[in-house]
């Protein structure tokens, strides 16, 4: 790589920010994901000694083997972890969207957890000749346990750069019309495939975020009410009537309190008291993982048959749909705008080393 600053095109590049996955679905490559996850102060804030000792001696030897086995019954074959299938197919979609469009944008994925670490991929793109960098996180509501999480590593390593990059961050896109216009045509999707639920004999359409202890809401976190906000948007553009559709939180983990309703309890209540059928998505989740397919699609499912329910259709992450990747591509051209989304040619590319010689002449 030829180290001239000044007859090396500067580019634009766009890193996509997701949490991460275990490499493997085996105890040890799940206990090492699980350690590096849990030890990130900003995903449990509890005193740093106590939660040491409760997350070695209790939690990793335990959870370690349970979830390695759920990750098991989720694992794609020759695929590996749907996080990173998806995750890593969004990224190359997004940069054929900005090829297509005659724009030279280098776009790599990172994950926060595990790998390609944040490093390694901040490396990567300065290797290719990044000067400008947009950080558009793969979470859609603003959390500080997920996008501020990922921020503050991609922070921590540049900050051991003697040449930093321009930098912009995309906070949160809860509301973006592009965004719901995406998950609108994932949902209408499975509609048009199985069939539309039957509103007023009471079929319900459940929204499932990812929980958070209530603590983070009650400190000023905006997540609770960016997930709120994304479920009325999705439920008013598919012409639904509140009540007809439900926001619920999944995947509490202690005893403190986390926001509510609860996704599992209220799906066994839909069940016992007659609901019919439920038609389940997660909106905040761009990309089917394990919460999802183990336990939304799976022991949600259980749950609601076994309660009294009858048909229980859950419906695929956006992944790769079509309206996701021209979503992502909104997004991100409306936070680079005024960055050059091209490479200087090689005149220019002359003319300025040509420059830089003239002015060190002078000097000397």
């Amino acid at each position: 790589m030829n180290q001239n600053p000044h007859i090396r095109p500067s580019k634009t590049a766009v890193l996509l920010l997701n949490l991460g996955t275990p490499s493997a679905p085996t105890a040890k490559a799940v206990r090492a994901y699980l350690k590096e996850f849990l030890s990130d102060p900003r995903v449990v804030e509890i005193p740093r000694i106590i939660w040491w000792c409760i997350l070695n001696g209790i939690i990793l030897p335990i959870r370690s083997g349970a979830s390695a086995k759920k990750y098991a019954s989720i694992w794609l074959p020759k695929l590996g972890s749907p996080l990173m299938h998806y995750s890593r197919l969004q990224a190359k979609e997004l940069g054929e969207k900005f090829a297509n469009h005659g724009e030279v944008v280098l776009v790599d994925l990172a994950m926060r957890y595990g790998q390609p670490s944040t490093q390694q991929a901040l490396e990567a793109l300065q290797a290719e000749g990044m000067e400008r960098l947009l950080l558009l996180p793969l979470y859609p509501q603003y959390s500080a346990t997920t996008t501020a999480s990922s921020f503050d590593e991609v922070f921590r390593v540049l900050g051991t750069w003697r040449n930093q990059p321009e930098l912009r961050l995309v906070k949160h896109y809860h509301d973006n019309p592009a965004y719901i216009t995406a998950l609108r045509d994932q949902v209408l999707g499975a509609w048009d495939k199985d069939g539309r639920p039957d509103f007023a004999a009471g079929d319900r359409l459940a929204m499932s975020f990812h929980g958070l202890p209530k603590r983070n809401l009650m400190k000023g976190d905006p997540y609770h009410c960016e997930c709120l906000k994304t479920g009325r948007l999705l439920g008013e553009s598919l012409g639904l009537e509140p009540g007809q559709y439900l926001v619920t939180f999944q995947s509490r983990f202690g005893n403190a309190e986390w926001l509510k309703p609860y996704t599992a309890p209220t799906i066994e209540k839909l069940g016992k008291e007659g609901c019919k059928r439920v038609d389940i998505f997660c909106p905040g989740f761009p990309a089917d993982c394990l919460e999802t397919l183990e336990e939304i699609a799976m022991e949600a499912r259980e749950i609601f048959l076994e309660h009294g329910g009858k048909d229980y259709r859950y419906i695929p992450c956006l992944n790769s749909n079509s309206k996701w990747i021209d979503a992502m591509y909104e997004i991100a051209q409306q936070h680079l705008s005024g960055w050059s989304l091209g490479v200087e040619s090689d005149a220019v590319l002359r003319e300025r080393d040509r420059l830089a010689e003239l002015a060190k002449a002078k000097i000397a």
